[in-house]
This record gives structure tokens, sequence and C-alpha cells, in this order.
């Protein structure tokens, strides 16, 4: 079975599950900005966790916050637990960020933040952000923060400009499902030192520090992952996934139910062992974008346009966390592809305004794009460690796919 994700783990990050210095953290911030070249980067729990720190440092409270209505849950939910609003916006069918002409209309005398998202690998026009942003402040007349949500896209890059530069601040979620991982883990890079090291007193006042319990924990899950993204072993793991409720405490994604909350540990400090894999996976990161970028290639030259069916763009910058294609009968093409081997993803399968939890802040506006989206993408895998005969294996049975 080919699976759907795959982290780019190898015997450096075993290595540095086992040899993680005392200051390990202090040293993966400071490669973390040095790699995105920004001043000062923050290490968190969670992404999710950082974001939520952001607004808490900053006083931001009772204020509307723009974000797509398509997109990860984590972000709305740091909005909504840090005392604030979700404003959604819906999105673009080209590239599945936000529409910025909508984007203009969303913002209110009670904006105080908005986040744009990078969606799948791709940049957004910052450049039309900006403006937007600063056309709003000098009619508002206060300030509105800018947080790029960098959690798929990383590095990306609009018209040779990194995405992670722009604004006030930048997002990054570290799971082992994103293009670098510290097994769990956030990382918040910010334009300006002085706000930085307000961050980070924050930070260091009201995160807790964690014992040898967590890391032993933590170095399990990491084994535990290397086992199970085993060839030999992924079609037992899938299986189980599939067929039985053993691994839904590990397998099922957290954002998929009805409730706005966080991890009991979304205040914990980041541990030495998770910086120590970051550090690993950093000197990997140029590789793993340059990899990511060649499938997407590889895959847009050789699939089969089908009626219904939507390849993704190829843009100049993007790093495609994901590789997506819209499709008219999503479940039955994964159900198809699974019979020959091959795991496919439905991130994101859902419409953060329509979910239940979210009812009360969609304004009565409707949100076809990310509705549609949200039941029609599939994610094939992308992950650097697929071979070529592997990745025309998938080729051959998409394309065959009406056949199958």
């Amino acid at each position: 079975m080919i699976s759907r994700l795959k982290p780019n783990l190898g015997k450096e990050e075993l290595t540095a599950l086992f040899k993680a210095a005392k200051n390990a953290v202090q040293l993966f911030e400071e490669e973390f900005a040095q790699t995105f070249n920004v001043p000062e980067a923050i290490a968190f729990p969670y992404g999710r966790s950082a974001l939520w720190a952001f607004f808490k440092t900053l006083g931001i409270k009772n204020a509307e916050v723009v974000q797509p209505a398509y997109t990860c849950s984590v972000v709305a939910h740091a909005t909504v637990l840090s005392g604030n609003i979700p404003r959604f916006v819906d999105i673009s069918l080209y590239d599945y960020n936000m529409d910025l002409d909508k984007f203009a209309d969303a913002i209110t005398a009670q904006t105080q933040a908005v986040i744009p998202t990078h969606l799948f690998g791709y940049p957004i026009n910052i450049d039309q952000v900006d403006e937007i942003v600063r056309d709003a402040e000098k009619k508002l007349g206060h300030k509105i923060w800018v947080v790029q949500d960098c959690a798929h896209s990383f590095g990306a890059e609009w018209q040779g400009r990194s995405v992670v530069k722009a604004g006030d601040a930048a997002l990054f979620g570290l799971g082992i499902s994103k293009l670098i991982t510290s097994i769990f883990g956030g990382m918040l890079t910010i334009n300006d030192p002085a706000l930085a090291n307000k961050i980070r007193r924050w930070r260091d006042e009201h995160f807790n520090k964690t014992g040898w319990l967590k890391a032993t924990l933590r170095r399990m899950y990491l084994i535990a992952i290397y086992l199970a993204f085993n060839e030999t072993l992924y079609g037992l793991v899938y299986w189980l996934q599939e067929k039985t409720p053993l691994l839904n405490r590990l397998t099922k994604a957290y954002h998929l139910d009805e409730k706005i909350h966080f991890p009991p540990d979304y205040l914990d400090q980041m541990l030495a062992v998770e910086a120590s894999v970051g550090l690993a996976q950093l000197k990997k990161y140029p590789q793993i974008i340059n990899k990511r970028r060649e499938y997407a290639h590889f895959y847009n030259d050789r699939l089969q346009k089908k009626t219904g069916w939507k390849l993704p763009p190829i843009v100049n910058g993007a790093t495609y966390s994901h590789y997506v294609i819209r499709v008219p009968d999503r479940q039955r093409i994964m159900r198809a592809m699974a019979s020959k081997g091959v795991q496919l993803g439905q991130l994101i399968e859902y419409s953060m305004p329509h979910k239940i939890a979210y009812s009360n802040y969609a304004h009565k506006e409707e949100f076809p794009n990310s509705l549609k989206c949200s039941r029609s993408l599939i994610n094939i895998p992308i992950s650097t460690s697929l071979s070529l005969s592997k990745r025309e294996f998938i080729v051959k049975y998409i394309n065959a796919y009406r056949k199958i």
C-alpha cells in the first residue's frame, strides 16, 4: 500500500531522538529563523498555540480576525479560544487561497488581524494583501496585524518574495504530516525583534516546562511512526485504520470533531527532543522542497485531463505540501485506488462556516467554493520517498480510473 503521506525520516532523526542538547529549543529557533531569513522564530507545542499566544500577547480580544473559509480548523479554534471572532472569506477555485476581492470586503472597523493562508503550498498574492491591508488601515485609523499561515507552504515565494517575510508574523505547524516535522510542535516567526521579545517573554511566563515522561512518550511515538510507515507494515496499518477503531486515537484527525477546543497539552513548552528532531529536518528542507516541485511537475505532465476533473496549477514559488485534484466522485475514486494499493487523501474535507460549531460565524453568507472543495478534492501521494516506479504506478491507475 502506497501511503497518502509519509514523513521524510531517516537515521538522522533517530539519532536526534537520543542526543538532544539541553538548549535544543533555542538552537532550533535560531536555525529556523536563519533558514527562512527572518529576524526571530519562537517555538511552541503546536501551531495553534502559537497563534493563540500571538493574540494574547498583543491583547487582541473581541475583534474580528479575517481568515479563509477553507483551511484547517485549528486557525479558527485559536481565534475563538483567544476571545476573538473569525470572519470567513470564500476561496478562489484556482489556487484554493482566499478570494482577495472578497477579502477586501470582509475587513471592517472590528478587524484587528488577518490570516492569509498559503494552502497546499500555493503562495497567495502577498503584494495585493499588503495593499488591501494598508488601505484598510488608512481608512479605519488602526493597526491590522497580518499573520501568514505557512503551515502548508513554509518558504513558498510570491514573485521571488518569501511569504514568510510578509506582514508581521508567520505561523508554522510541525506535525508529522507537514513538510518538515519536530514530531509535534509549531513555530511563530516575527519580523520585528522587539515584538518577538515580547511574545517570547509571554510564552515563558505562561507555558509549562515538562519532564522526562512526555519526552519518553514522544520518542516512542516517533519510533511508532517509523514502523507504521514501513512499506511492509503499512498495508496492515491501513487495514487497522479503515476497518477497526484500534488506531483512532493516533490516526483520526483531531480537527474533524465538532468541538472548539485545544489538546490538553497546548500550554506545554516544546521539548528538547522535539527541537532536536526539528533541527535534523531543517537540514533536509531544500531537498524536500525540490522533490515536491519535481513530483508536482511529473504528475501534471502525465495525468490525463478528464471531464469534470481539475488538475492543480503549477505556480512559480509553490512548495506543494499536497498535490490536489478536484473530482466529481471522490469516494469512488478513493475506493478504486485503494483496491490497487494506493491510498488517496481528502484533506481538507470540511468548510469552516459549514461546520456546526461555526455556523453562528457565517453571517448568513454563502461560501460555495469552500463547500465545493470540501466535497471534491483528493490528494495523491507526493512524499519525497516515492520512487519513479511508484509515481508511474499512481499515474497509470489514475489515468485508467474509468476502467478500474
